[in-house]
């Protein structure tokens, strides 16, 4: 720790050097409009060489500022796509002020050839990396997700889409909103084309926004910003298609905008696994096949508008039914403390039918420059319905040691409301700042389920069964609250402080009741309550929280640094069967500075260092035995700790828009005092756990335990650079992480060590509208150690290669080819280690504008699609494979809505004229 201070302290110093410096700044509208220009170059050249010595890029509304500008005469050039380049000679030895500057539009002879140099594809500002979209081609009824994609640092892992290592939490249009925090669903409702530039940064919590102070809380966004020819009309895209085995898709994504209002509608109906509506109906997705077989029915709509010039809202609303029909195959292999294993395999077929509602709004008001008032909330319900049966087995690697028939019925009902409010004030003096925010949080859940289960226990030749006709009814309640008050005022030029008060309660009502039936069904029998797997349980966690912060910044340095401290107090309550009351009382002190370096305006580091609690969910604490596999039996801990984490994280991004090469690192380090465990018993012999429970066996019992040793380091580097020859961006990318996971198996402590590195590659290409292709590749090598059962020690390899081919081969005929291979070496025998998904069609455009395409097209052409995957926890490890969509044919038509009500430029001319001449 002491190394990163003296680095801190040393960057600090650096820059005093810069204390006798200027700043330049001013606004860029189109000439004879008032049109602000966002995303101009703004340079400062030296006059003997015209070398780039200062840069930064202009805000949405125009204007731009550089600082720390030394004295002395530069020229000064103004650059923007489609507009002629403004050039000045400027002397700066003092604060330059340009004020209002025009700079007009470029005519351009369409006869002429024009011969350029390839344009950069992005710069980084601060903590912002921003991408031209013009620099990266397209299809022309491309998604927004096929261009985010190409992005360097851009990837899809594990379902997720990532930039820069983490994963994107939320999509901006234009800064506000736009479907949440769904963020496939946002980029398959937006069409490439309307895209002018792409931001991707972390954005920080709406109460960090207000009172300037960073909390910690960020979310990976992405902003795009659209055309301003674009931001006016209609556009989107319908399909419709009918296959093979029945089947079906129908789908629609509409857009409306008129500048700031801006609504667009969403819709889909289909039985070939496609959970949201997508642009190219040929593709993956994310890569990875979904589980089971889904039939999904969807309508959603998202809306945003100013009202006047105070008020900003944005909202939406989804709806969604899904019935999935999932077949399960499992294999875990158990951590035990004998020189025997212990090894279980199930076979599971689930049907779900699921209904959810969800709304989302965001007010906004501003009364004065100085007042912002901000509320969301937030509501979701949601009701579904489960039909299943799964049969169990343990063995000990030979022999039988139990087994279990399961039948399975349930009805599930979740509400969820959600509410926040922020207030923020600031004063006449810079720097002063009064923020105010609270939190309300209510949620309801409500189950019934009947269960019919046959347990069978071996010894030797005998064995035992044991019968179970079970009615089991939860219903939980939770309520949330919180409110702060925090001020900040500055100190000094650069400084500012801050003092934070916060408290909050969450309370959880939990009741969980079993009724064993005896003398006949469900229907007619009789309903006995069991007191043993039936509780009540009450939990209270009231926290007050202290916090004092200060924070530096110029333009080089950011540093703050923060000390709080936490008073909890955990009151859990048991009223059935029996009462009992445990209080728990406990305090923290958590530090944490952040500190950025921004060694130029396309080069910064980022240094965080955080801590925080933790404390025990409801079903952690309720001590109710659920016994939904009696083989594998879980109970809650009411004495559980809260847990103490200390995370470290560095971020370091490059970006040179003059060669297109960029290095972007990410690492995070994570270590756990008193982590939230698992500790498991497996019973050597018929064991009483409980009145009236006896642990047959090989049978198992998991509760949640305290134990300290985790820790978790990973990191992620990436590097991107052009290949001039192709017309391509190639992205080379890294990884490694090491994960060590405490357990407890009947009483000994070990430690799951698990390591993994991983490395790949992706090209995507730039060549032009007509075709378009992406090569994707990524390796990865895992180990585990276990120190309780070396037997358990393990390699395993996974090799995932994918290419995306899209190709308009002549007069409107187009061809489409997605392939995503995989190789598994070293799971679990039986499960289907490599196989190859190959999606192809081939379509044609119809109609004069080419707005329309009749296509066919074959999913899973080779009938090999398969979905595996290897789950690593402390106590055991597990391979799964599910059921998988295979093979169909589909014949569908495509139509692409676009119609844009502003004014024409070249692109769009462009785009009239040849399709007239196609």
């Amino acid at each position: 720790m002491k190394y990163l201070f003296f680095l801190i302290f040393t960057l600090s110093s650096f820059t005093v050097s810069y204390a006798q410096s200027y700043s330049v700044k001013g606004r860029v509208f189109e000439y004879g409009k008032q049109n602000p220009v966002p995303y101009a170059n703004i340079l400062l050249l030296s006059v003997s060489d015209s070398a780039q010595v200062y840069g930064t890029i202009s805000e949405m509304d125009g204007e731009f500022e550089m600082n720390n500008v030394r004295q002395g005469t530069y020229l000064f050039k103004i650059q923007y796509l489609g507009f002629k380049n403004y050039f000045k000679t400027i002397e700066v030895n003092s604060n330059y002020d340009f004020g209002s500057l025009s700079i007009q539009e470029e005519a351009t002879a369409l006869q002429e050839v024009v011969v350029s140099t390839r344009r950069s594809t992005g710069t980084q500002k601060n903590d912002t990396t921003m991408y031209n979209a013009d620099a990266f081609k397209t299809m022309k009824d491309a998604s927004a997700q096929v261009l985010i994609e190409k992005l360097p640092g851009v990837v899809s892992e594990g379902g997720a889409l990532q930039a820069q290592g983490e994963n994107i939490g939320q999509i901006l249009v234009d800064g506000k909103p736009f479907f949440g925090t769904d963020v496939q669903a946002a980029l398959q409702n937006l069409p490439a084309e309307v895209i002018q530039s792409i931001e991707i940064f972390d954005q920080l919590s709406e109460k960090a926004q207000l009172s300037g102070f960073d909390d910690g809380e960020r979310i990976k966004t992405i902003n795009i910003i659209t055309k301003a020819n674009r931001r006016k009309g209609q556009f989107g895209k319908t399909t419709a298609g009918i296959g093979t085995d029945d089947r079906y898709l129908i789908g629609a994504s509409i857009n409306a905008f008129d500048e700031d209002q801006r609504i667009t509608f969403t819709g889909l109906s289909n039985n070939v696994n496609m959970l949201n509506y997508t642009s190219d109906a040929n593709t993956q997705a994310d890569g990875r096949p979904q589980e089971g077989i889904v039939t999904t029915n969807i309508l959603g709509l998202n809306y945003s508008d100013i009202w006047g010039e105070k008020f900003k809202i944005t909202g939406s609303y989804n709806f969604s039914k899904r019935e999935n029909l999932g077949i399960t195959n499992k294999f875990r292999d158990f951590v035990t403390t004998s020189e025997s294993n212990q090894q279980y395999s199930e076979t599971e077929r689930d049907v779900r039918i699921n209904n959810e509602h969800s709304a989302f709004l965001r007010l906004e008001y501003n009364p004065t420059d100085k007042t912002r008032i901000l509320y969301i909330p937030r509501f979701s319900s949601e009701s579904s319905t489960e039909n299943s049966s799964f049969l169990g087995e343990t063995t000990d690697g030979t022999n039988l040691i139990n087994q279990v028939d399961n039948l399975k019925t349930g009805l599930y009902q979740e509400y969820d409301f959600f509410n926040r409010l922020i207030i923020g004030q600031k004063f006449n003096k810079a720097g002063r700042s009064l923020t105010f925010s609270g939190l309300l949080h209510d949620g309801w859940d409500n189950d019934e389920s009947d269960r019919k289960a046959r347990n069978v226990y071996f010894e030797g030749a005998n064995q035992r069964v044991e019968n179970i006709d079970q009615r089991t009814t939860r219903s939980r309640q939770g309520t949330r609250w919180e409110a702060g008050l925090s001020f900040t005022e500055a100190l000094g030029k650069n400084g500012m402080l801050e003092a934070e008060y916060e408290i909050g309660n969450r309370g959880n009502n939990s009741e969980q009741l079993v009724f064993n039936v005896e003398g006949g069904d469900f229907e007619g029998g009789t309903m006995l309550l069991d007191t043993a797997l039936s509780n009540s349980f009450q939990s209270d966690y009231l926290t007050q929280e202290f916090e004092l912060g200060y924070q530096y910044s110029n333009e080089k340095v950011r540093l703050q640094t923060e000390i709080e401290y936490q008073d909890a107090k955990l009151d859990n309550n048991q009223e059935f069967p029996q009462q009992f009351n445990l209080k728990r009382s406990f305090t923290a002190v958590l530090p944490s500075v952040r500190f950025e370096y921004k060694f130029t305006p396309n080069t910064n580091i980022q240094l965080d260092f955080d801590t925080r609690t933790s404390e025990p969910q409801v079903r952690q604490l309720q001590p109710v035995i659920d016994n939904t596999n009696p083989l594998q039996l879980r109970t809650g801990s009411p004495d559980l700790d809260q847990s103490y984490s200390k995370e470290f994280r560095l971020r370091f991004r490059s970006q040179n828009p003059d060669t297109d090469k960029s290095w972007f690192l990410f690492t995070r380090s994570q270590f756990v005092n008193n982590f939230i465990s698992n500790s498991t018993f497996i019973a050597e012999e018929p064991t009483e756990i409980q009145d009236g429970i006896i642990l047959e066996r090989g049978s198992q019992i998991n509760r949640p335990v305290n134990l300290d040793g985790y820790f978790d380091i990973r990191s992620w580097l990436s590097y991107g650079m052009p290949l001039d020859f192709m017309k391509s961006k190639l992205n080379l990318n890294a990884g490694a992480s090491i994960t060590r996971r405490p357990g407890q198996v009947n009483d000994l402590i070990g430690f799951n060590n698990s390591q993994r590195i991983n490395g790949g590659f992706s090209i995507n290409s730039s060549i032009s509208d007509q075709i378009d292709f992406n090569i994707w590749s990524r390796s990865t090598f895992n180990t585990v150690e276990n120190t309780l059962n070396p037997n358990l020690n393990d390699n395993f390899f996974q090799q995932r290669f994918r290419v995306n081919f899209n190709w308009i081969i002549w007069k409107g005929i187009i061809y489409r080819l997605d392939l995503n291979h995989q190789i598994n070496s070293g799971l679990s025998e039986g499960f289907d280690n490599n196989f190859s998904l190959v999606n192809m069609s081939l379509g044609k455009k119809i109609f004069k504008n080419q707005r329309g395409e009749v296509s066919i097209m074959v999913y899973d052409l080779l009938g090999q699609n398969a979905n595996v995957r290897r789950n690593i926890t402390e106590t055991f490890i597990e391979d799964i494979q599910t059921n998988v969509l295979q093979q169909y044919f589909m014949v569908s038509f495509t139509y692409n809505l676009r119609r844009f009500s502003k004014g024409m430029d070249e692109d769009v001319y462009n785009e009239m004229y040849q399709d007239q001449n196609n």
